[in-house]
């Protein structure tokens, strides 16, 4: 006790932890008002007779930032601050009534997404200085017995279930540490290994309710009780058809399973120079060198940790905003470790990485305001309803998933979500169509579409922040390159898999999945047979990825 009013008594402390409180509050308050700082009710109306002009407008604004932020003129964040700025001073023209105030402007952030973020970069930065992270690389380079490709699946599969039951962006805040000390270690590009990383971790999370932020918004928002509750009596009707947290896993984790291996021969095509090789170390000498720092340090925000991430899990039922519980662990953790500077942990904190994020909340809910989501909505409406009853389905299913895949890839998912859930809802009651189909494509193509550009899923933009932080900044086309065709690819199969089990018959999930699996095994056993360690087994295809290359 005497430890922690001594802490408390250092101003630098006192401030750093009112900060903390301050966005708990503050993701709190948005979260109890409606769901999250980005849905709260501004009442903001535009000016009558302007027509499609604020659209064009907004539409714009995003592609004079994305141009920044794809040529580099600028730094992400400061691009995103500038749009942020230019779309406020947009809506500030083109809406009724009086400007909006600064107080007015911050309800436009994601306040639980801000929250989260920094209370886990805080657990982060305080366990760095445990020694966890490098005995983690040293345990996964054991584990890969020095092949790097060995490594990398290693890693992805790891990043790839964790992301399913816990969350992708708390699953990079863990890993991306552990990933640039191995990548010290044994000499290796970080870079290719962070991405591939993250590119998992959006595919793992998209198996379940909880893995990715837009499967939390479409569980929240569409679940039973929600429906059941719109102020619409037609669009409440549809509430026996709402998803419940089961269903997420049932529908969703086949269409993901099918993905894994096709993602990772991409994935080894595109860097068959970096992901080849291998690299021996000394392990005795590694474990002597990377181990634990501080065992006492450890235990205590081990377990800490550990709570919360049952917090996370408790989520559905708890219905504590996970910011909070993020934000709660991380005082709790600073408390626990008095005995070590504060200003320590807090270097760890990515604050531009925050900056960033407040940045593209204030645009693109700017934009939300301005009509330009809504405007794709009502494209994807208009563009469904073309069809005849007897195609209408499967146009819809197709649309939805493509056109929510590019999207998410360039407007960042978080608010697309929140933005075409009342529109599938919509869609579904006017068009007469099954519910279900039209939520599970809208999540497929919401999650796997972030993997499209770096700012396309918050997963991404936390381990870019992280990587520049430690010296190694991932630039736009870097991820582009890598991130855009394994979305392509991704959201062809997913395509293939909603058509068949959604339009033609729903035995064929269970059919595909049956053939993922054994094409699994088939794949595995191939490439076994040949000598190949069980990595390379897994992707083996030589006419493809090693065209020269005689086994």
């Amino acid at each position: 006790m005497a430890g922690i009013l001594s802490m408390l008594r250092l101003p630098s402390r006192r401030l750093a932890l009112a900060a903390l409180i301050v966005t708990g509050v503050m993701a709190f308050v948005s979260n109890s008002q409606a769901g999250g700082g980005a849905t709260v009710d501004l009442g903001l109306q535009l000016k009558d007779g302007l027509g499609n002009t604020p659209v064009w407008v907004g539409l714009g604004i995003l592609v004079f930032v994305y141009a920044l932020i794809i040529s580099e003129v600028v730094h992400r964040t400061l691009a995103a601050a500038l749009g942020g700025l230019m779309a406020i001073f947009a809506l500030n023209y083109y809406k009724a009534g009086d400007p909006l105030s600064l107080a007015q402007t911050t309800t436009l952030i994601e306040w639980e997404t801000i929250g989260l973020l920094l209370g886990m970069m805080v657990m982060v930065g305080v366990m760095s200085h445990t020694g966890i992270f490098e005995w983690c690389a040293v345990q996964a380079y054991k584990k890969s017995q020095g092949n790097i490709w060995s490594l990398v699946v290693i890693l992805c599969v790891v990043t790839a279930v964790l992301s399913a039951f816990l969350d992708n962006v708390t699953t990079m805040l863990l890993l991306t540490p552990v990933t640039i000390q191995l990548a010290k270690v044994l000499d290796l590009k970080p870079i290719p290994l962070l991405i591939a990383e993250v590119l998992f971790s959006n595919i793992g999370g998209t198996a379940t309710m909880i893995g990715d932020p837009p499967n939390i918004i479409i569980g929240s928002m569409m679940s039973p009780d929600a429906i059941a509750g719109n102020k619409d009596e037609a669009i409440a009707a549809l509430a026996n058809q709402g998803v419940t947290f089961n269903d997420f896993i049932v529908e969703l984790a086949p269409g993901i399973m099918l993905t894994i291996v096709p993602a990772f021969m991409m994935l080894k095509w595109l860097y068959r120079d970096e992901f080849s090789g291998e690299r021996i170390r000394d392990v005795a000498e590694l474990e002597s060198k990377y181990g634990i720092k501080d065992y006492r340090m450890l235990k205590s925000s081990g377990f800490i940790l550990t709570l919360v991430i049952l917090g996370f899990f408790l989520n559905p039922v708890l219905h504590i905003p996970v910011s909070w519980i993020a934000l709660v662990g991380a005082v709790l953790m600073l408390l626990a470790t008095s005995r070590h500077e504060l200003e320590e942990p807090l270097e760890e904190v990515e604050w531009t990485t925050l900056i960033f994020f407040a940045g593209l909340f204030v645009l693109i809910h700017s934009l939300q305001h301005l009509g330009v989501i809504e405007w794709i909505g009502d494209r994807v409406t208009d563009s469904i309803s073309s069809f005849s009853e007897e195609y209408r389905l499967v146009a819809a299913l197709v649309i939805l998933l493509w056109v929510s895949g590019i999207a998410s890839a360039f407007i960042d998912n978080i608010p697309y979500t929140i933005t075409m859930v009342p529109v599938v809802l919509q869609i579904s009651n006017d068009l007469n169509l099954d519910l279900g189909p039209l939520v599970w494509a809208l999540a497929f193509g919401a999650c796997l579409g972030g993997n499209g550009t770096l700012i396309g899923a918050s997963a991404n933009v936390v381990t870019a922040g992280m990587a520049e932080e430690a010296g190694y900044p991932i630039s736009f086309n870097q991820f582009f390159k890598a991130g855009f065709p394994i979305m392509i690819l991704t959201l062809i199969i997913i395509t293939f898999y909603i058509v068949l089990v959604y339009w033609v018959d729903p035995i064929f999930k269970f059919v595909l999945l049956g053939i993922g699996l054994f094409g699994i095994v088939w794949q595995y056993s191939r490439g076994r047979s040949k000598g190949k360690d069980w990595a390379a087994a897994l992707v083996d295809s030589d006419s493809i990825l090693n065209p020269v290359e005689e086994e």
